[in-house]
């Protein structure tokens, strides 16, 4: 623009130049040199108003060549805006989504409530059933303590009876010598008379008729010894059935069911979200760790803990308890607190068998043995907690055993010992009575309780007195009503002949059975097993289940193959 501006005062110039010119040439030289002048400025002109419509040209030109980049920068903020208004849509929709995944899930939890509501109900109108039981129970337990004493008052009667029968026996008895004094005599002298008459030898005579006493001794002895066997037999049951009811009457009939789930209480439901992890990871670190399921559901503030094994749900309970309360959960740190609980319940496990054998008044149990009894606590026999089976067993078996003038203290511990080989954590094909048995002679145990807790069973013959006291003291403690269930007992070895089976493949490192024995998880050693490897691991599993093994449905195998980099910064 400064150009043609130039370039029009620079032709003004020379017009102006040129008419002043043409004046002064008219004045000083005349008309031609006018002429002159005048054809100049107008080449003047000319060569000024070309420069001005090329300058207007390339200014034209620049001005479209800016327009067209406007216009280019235009469309590329309206694709912009174009895409951003698509994401936006997209994050809307997904937004929505959720909100509608939301309102399912209230509304399935409103169903759970209701259902939840029902159960109540229902467990409270079997409470109030129980309740009314336990009422004609105790009804009918006064009667027996009446009847109970009658029967006592009728045992002093009898005993006094007994004592006035005792005294005319021996009055009588008295009566007889005499009599058979005289007899004797009489005798004598019918012998003499005998000898006379029959011509027979006192000798020979009595050969004679002692072969006859022989004969009719024999007949009486063998009716007599029938008579004893038969009384011996009635006052010995009578004697076992009063020694058995004592030992009951006065031991505890308290007994533990464990369940095959532990709920742990949560502050919020915000915090299943840091359970669960990023794509789960914190939970598929947790079950590795600890090897039970771990169960996020709907149910409000709460988790819950699957698994059959009793040590490694408790073990999983506690460590989750104290990744809440401390807020850091990731896979580093679930190790870290696993592996630091496992520590303590191995120690509780310790205190536990000590504290047993305290209370039971017992010295000298190797310590070993202390912490198999102490596992006996994690432990059930047919739904029945397999300690307190155990405590039941030697209370009963020292009672039997004080009221037969036994050592007390030798059947207790027996009574104590005799299930310790259902704890030994090696797989051994024996019996558990002859594994419990082996222990005990192991450890320095006194021959008659090895040979009652081999014996309890009847898997070897019983050489000691205590021995069927222990085997009368299982079966009452585990014959009872309601302290055991065939049930759970059944599940649990399904449970362990699933994984047995599993960790029997080459290469395999774990093995947990998750879903109540629908799904079992095998981790397996990277350096052995590779990823085609795997999946061959996966299918023959699978297919050794299927032959072996029986249970409802379908079990899944899943097989993990997990590779880790450790280094330490110093």
């Amino acid at each position: 623009m400064e150009a043609i501006m130039v370039a029009v005062i620079t032709a003004v110039v020379a017009l102006v130049a040129g008419i002043a010119l043409d004046r002064f040439v008219l004045q000083r030289q005349g008309h031609g040199q006018v002429a002159r002048a005048r054809s100049e400025a107008q080449r003047l002109l000319a060569d000024a108003e070309q420069e001005i419509e090329r300058l207007r040209y390339e200014r034209i030109e620049k001005a479209e060549e800016a327009l067209v980049r406007q216009r280019q920068d235009l469309e590329r903020e309206q694709e912009e805006a174009r895409r951003t208004l698509r994401r936006s849509k997209q994050r809307i929709d997904q937004k929505q989504e959720k909100l509608n995944k939301r309102i399912q899930r209230v509304n399935e939890r409103e169903n759970l409530l209701h259902k939840a509501a029902e159960a109540v109900e229902a467990l409270r109108k079997e409470a109030d059933q129980h309740r009314q039981a336990a009422e004609t129970l105790r009804r009918q337990i006064e009667g027996l303590h009446q009847d109970l004493e009658q029967r006592r008052q009728r045992a002093a009667r009898l005993e006094q009876q007994a004592e006035a029968r005792l005294k005319e026996l021996e009055d009588r008895d008295a009566a007889l010598n005499s009599e058979r004094e005289r007899l004797r005599h009489m005798v004598e002298e019918q012998i003499r008379k005998l000898e006379q008459v029959s011509g027979l030898t006192r000798r020979e005579a009595r050969e004679m008729l002692l072969e006859q006493f022989v004969d009719e001794a024999r007949l009486e002895a063998a009716s007599l010894v029938k008579e004893i066997r038969d009384e011996a037999r009635l006052k010995a049951n009578r004697e076992a059935r009063k020694v058995i009811l004592t030992a009951i009457q006065r031991t505890a009939a308290s007994h533990a069911i464990e369940n095959t789930v532990s709920v742990v209480n949560i502050q919020s439901d915000e915090m299943k979200g840091r359970i669960i992890g990023r794509e789960g990871r914190n939970i598929r670190a947790f079950e590795a760790a600890t090897g039970i399921e771990v169960i996020v559901d709907d149910t409000p503030e709460a988790v819950i803990l699957s698994g059959f094994n009793p040590v490694r749900r408790e073990i999983a309970r506690i460590s989750l308890i104290r990744l809440v309360q401390d807020g850091r959960i990731h896979p580093a740190r679930i190790e870290e607190v696993v592996e630091k609980v496992t520590e303590e319940i191995e120690e509780e496990i310790i205190e536990t068998g000590e504290r047993t054998v305290i209370d039971l008044n017992l010295h000298g149990v190797h310590p070993e043995l202390i912490r198999l009894i102490g596992r006996m606590r994690y432990r059930t026999s047919y739904g029945q907690n397999l300690l307190a089976h155990s405590i039941e067993t030697a209370r009963i078996a020292s009672l039997i055993a004080a009221e037969l003038n036994l050592d007390a203290t030798m059947a207790r511990r027996a009574g104590l010992l005799h299930d310790i080989g259902k704890v030994v954590e090696e797989d051994i094909e024996q019996p558990h009575a002859i594994v419990g048995m082996e222990l005990c002679r192991k450890y320095k145990e006194h021959p008659d309780v090895c040979n009652a807790v081999g014996a309890h069973h009847d898997e070897i013959e019983m050489t000691a007195m205590i021995s069927p006291i222990v085997q009368a003291a299982d079966a009452i403690s585990g014959a009872r009503p309601g302290a055991r269930r065939e049930a759970l007992e059944n599940y649990i070895k399904r449970l362990e002949k699933l994984e047995e089976l599993a960790s029997s493949f080459e290469g395999v490192g774990r093995v947990y059975a998750i879903q109540a024995g629908r799904e079992i998880r095998v981790m397996v050693n990277h350096e052995l097993v590779s990823d085609a490897q795997a999946e061959q691991l996966a299918s023959d599993i699978s297919k050794k289940i299927q032959s072996e093994m029986q249970y409802p449905g379908q079990v899944k195998v899943t097989v993990i193959r997990e590779v880790r980099s450790v280094a330490y910064a110093k």
